[in-house]
């Protein structure tokens, strides 16, 4: 008797990793092979405040107005190929965002289903502008069961748009965890669009440029078990191979315990091997249950910014910085009504170059930052102060564009809520509202016992002092005011030395902007990674802009750019950098 064939590999696909990305990607994956579903993830922390100000504007508004845009065309190729669409561009209004595509369904001649998934939204505190919960993927299984066509939802998981998806496919139910698990895992690594297939990857010189000049999005082909392959579409640029898939694995991510509201994913089981060209294979990843609270992210407006940046040419750039910061402070102090600022503060990029042969080359760039909560002390007193210094300060003053009025800044802050206090709604094709909830089963987060290290790189054995990055890879990001960096190798031997090298210690004496802050290290063996989370030092987060790579998206390569001593036979055939002038 021939066995029943199980549901068949859902290929679901992306086509957008945030608010902004490449316009095109929808039709790119539409048209460029088959799919079941093609997701969208528009949303980010610095996404929500910017749309709590377009809603401030217009109360109709407050979702991602690109989606509708790409719908124009898109909506009829998803119909004509079967795809189902689910996108997260809803913002802080997925109501409206359903009704709008609707409209655009009978305007272009479109017969779709719409429906949407709300909730998400919590009462918004005072002094607050947005207040969102982290929703999980079952209303999206609920809308899909309905049999939608399109669904549209506000602040979920960016996983949560693969994991609706494979729960309606296969039948999931919240006890399957090592499934669920297994679909958050390649959700991760499908949410950033391009950052799976090449884009952002600290190998990018070891691949034919004019692949990674135009990177294909990727898909999933999710299995029952909640295996994967991650994949594009044939013919689209870009690489898929263990180690694009480690470094968006890596990608905002801390320990091994991954949390989110349909299950807690252990990234320390995850096993990636090749399976064909462009193809990885997930296997491996267990499942727990939920914690009992989900993540809630709040957004306001901090306060006042303003930045100018002073070009120095030439000899003396340390003179003429310190020349500009005194002159500065003085006119702040003599300007009659004018305060100094909350917070002022200087950096110094050596950009400059001995005996250049263009005077961009032999300039260096100062760049003041001043922050308050009164807009008239970083406005026309800081605008004023520095435009007074053109015809008496150092030789060749000039900025690279007139100081400005200032703007406002505003502050992410995350905070648990209890999953049992927010209503998840799915809205289904029919207008009916069906709730979701919460997980019956729960599991607070603890710690886990670090692994065993591996055997360490066998002592005495020559060494050079080289950048780190010859040997080891890095991506690095933000969760609020806190950096990501996860750092992995790709052989067993550098696994030996990388494990027992890059310590907590070692890290912040590469990095020493890191020396004063919390560092904490976690350990992942089966994908030879380190995963470091960096408290603190975004401060308020992206939205403030307190830094100058305010979402630490180069704080991994600029670890990877110290030196440090490295064991020679583990750089035997590794090129050697391009190194500036």
């Amino acid at each position: 008797m021939n066995a029943v064939p199980g549901p068949a590999p859902l290929r679901i696909g992306n086509a957008s990793g945030f608010y902004g990305d490449r316009f095109d990607a929808l039709r790119e994956m539409l048209t460029g092979g088959p799919l079941s579903v093609l997701t969208g993830d528009y949303l980010a922390e610095l996404t929500m405040l910017i749309l709590g100000r377009s809603r401030l504007k217009d109360p109709q508004k407050g979702y991602a107005t690109t989606f509708l845009r790409q719908l124009e065309e898109g909506l009829g190729l998803a119909h004509e190929r079967g795809v189902k669409i689910v996108a997260n561009a809803g913002g802080l209004n997925p109501a409206g965002l359903a009704d709008a595509v609707r409209q655009l369904a009978e305007k272009v001649g479109v017969p779709v289903s719409v429906a949407h998934v709300e909730g998400d939204g919590l009462p918004v505190p005072d002094g607050f502008l947005t207040a969102n919960a982290y929703l999980g993927g079952s209303g999206i299984a609920a809308c899909l069961r309905a049999g939608a066509d399109v669904v549209v939802t506000g602040r979920v998981t960016d996983a949560a748009l693969v994991t609706g998806p494979a729960a309606a496919h296969f039948g999931w139910g919240p006890d399957d965890l090592d499934a669920l698990a297994g679909a958050v895992v390649a959700g991760h690594v499908l949410e950033c669009g391009t950052q799976a297939t090449g884009g952002n990857y600290a190998f990018f010189r070891e691949h034919d440029a004019r692949l990674l000049r135009r990177p294909g999005f990727p898909l999933a082909e999710i299995h029952a078990d909640g295996s994967s392959v991650i994949t594009k579409h044939d013919g689209t640029g870009g690489v898929v191979d263990v180690s694009t898939v480690t470094a968006q694995l890596l990608y905002e991510t801390g320990g091994p315990r991954y949390a989110g509201p349909d299950v807690t994913a252990r990234l320390d089981t995850v096993t990636l091997t090749p399976d064909g060209p462009d193809r990885v294979r997930i296997t491996g990843v267990r499942g727990e249950a939920p914690p009992p609270t989900l993540k809630a992210g709040l957004t306001r407006l901090g306060g006042w910014r303003n930045e100018v940046v002073f070009v120095l040419t030439g000899l003396d750039i340390e003179a003429k910085a310190d020349l500009v910061k005194n002159q500065f402070a003085d006119a702040l102090e003599r300007g009659g009504g004018r305060r100094t600022p909350a917070e002022v503060r200087w950096e110094l990029a050596r950009t400059d170059h001995a005996d250049a042969a263009t005077e961009e080359r032999a300039s260096a760039l100062l760049r003041l930052v001043v922050r308050d909560r009164d807009a008239d002390a970083v406005g026309r007193a800081v605008s004023g102060a520095a435009v007074e210094l053109a015809l008496g300060s150092y030789p060749g003053f000039h900025v690279t564009a007139p100081p400005g009025k200032g703007a406002p800044y505003g502050v992410f802050e995350a905070r648990p809520v209890p999953a049992a206090d927010v209503e998840h709604i799915a809205v289904l094709p029919d207008g009916r509202r069906e709730r979701q909830e919460p997980p019956a089963v729960t599991q607070e987060l603890a710690e886990l016992a670090a692994p065993s290290l591996p055997e360490p790189y066998p002592a005495g054995t020559p060494t050079r002092r080289v950048p780190l990055g010859l040997v080891a890879g890095a991506r690095s990001g933000d969760k609020g005011g806190d950096a990501n960096v996860g750092v992995w190798v790709r052989d067993d031997d550098a696994w030996r030395w990388l494990a027992h090298e890059l310590t907590v210690e070692r890290l912040k004496e590469l990095l020493p902007e890191t020396a004063e802050l919390t560092v904490e290290r976690h350990v992942l063996p089966r994908l030879r990674a380190l995963n470091f989370t960096v408290r603190g030092l975004l401060g308020e987060g992206v939205a403030a802009q307190a830094r100058f790579d305010p979402q630490a998206k180069a704080l991994g390569e600029w670890l990877r750019s110290r030196s440090l001593p490295v064991p020679v036979p583990l750089l035997e055939g590794v090129p050697a950098p391009e190194v500036t002038a």
